[in-house]
């Protein structure tokens, strides 16, 4: 009873004692709460630097240098002799080059994967459909080379879509295939034309067609060439 008297007293006679006390356990507080966050920030600091220890290393999904030369260099780039063609079959058909440009690529693509000279398609494509990828016939054969689905469904891709043959790639690949088998069964180029046009003749006027416009389509190339050079 008499020690609570007393402390009473002393803080009565200096309110500056009690305003000291209270000045002071705040500092120790504030030293304290500091130091919890800073053990704290230690341990988030360890927990990210084991989370990230845990996780894949991102710079092995990234390309080398050489990986992305090389990727930089499969690009497909048109041949001047295509890149003159192109340039010509714009202007006879009057289609943007922005238009035509894939086309050519994978007439390109093809051609070298199945040795047939890629300008001998672009001209088979000018006459089939005057490079319209959605051109459709009264007898049903669809895209840049008139493939007839009801014939050449099994040379389509499985998973191809609802309707594969408008694919450009796909349309040209089909019909590069329906070609080669044309001129095997046929024993040459002339009567294999005729074979993909559905006609009996072993010569005639749509082997003509398609070999004089493959004739332009070359000499467009040349002068493409010439002036290049």
């Amino acid at each position: 009873m008499s020690a609570t008297i007393t402390l009473k007293q002393s803080m009565a006679r200096s309110p500056d004692a009690a305003f000291y006390l209270i000045k002071h356990s705040l500092m120790i507080a504030g030293v304290l709460l500091v130091l919890g966050i800073i053990n704290v920030f230690n341990n988030n600091t360890q927990f990210v630097e084991l989370l990230k220890s845990a996780l894949p290393d991102s710079s092995v999904s990234e390309e080398s240098p050489e990986e992305s030369a090389e990727a930089e260099a499969a690009v497909l780039v048109l041949s001047p002799r295509m890149q003159g063609a192109l340039d010509y079959v714009a202007r006879r058909y009057r289609v943007s080059p922005e238009a035509l440009l894939p086309v050519f690529e994978v007439a390109q693509l093809i051609g070298k994967e199945r040795r047939i000279d890629p300008l001998l398609i672009v001209a088979i494509i000018g006459i089939e459909s005057r490079f319209n990828p959605f051109a459709e016939s009264a007898m049903g054969a669809q895209g840049l080379m008139q493939v007839i689905p009801r014939f050449h469904m099994d040379k389509v891709p499985e998973g191809a879509g609802d309707s594969p043959l408008l694919d450009p790639e796909i349309n040209i690949r089909v019909g590069v295939h329906i070609l080669e088998e044309a001129i095997r069964r046929r024993g040459g180029l002339v009567a294999g034309l005729q074979y993909y046009a559905g006609s009996s003749e072993s010569e005639g006027s749509y082997a003509s067609k398609v070999l004089a416009e493959k004739e332009r389509l070359e000499q467009a190339a040349r002068r493409n060439a010439r002036s290049s050079a």
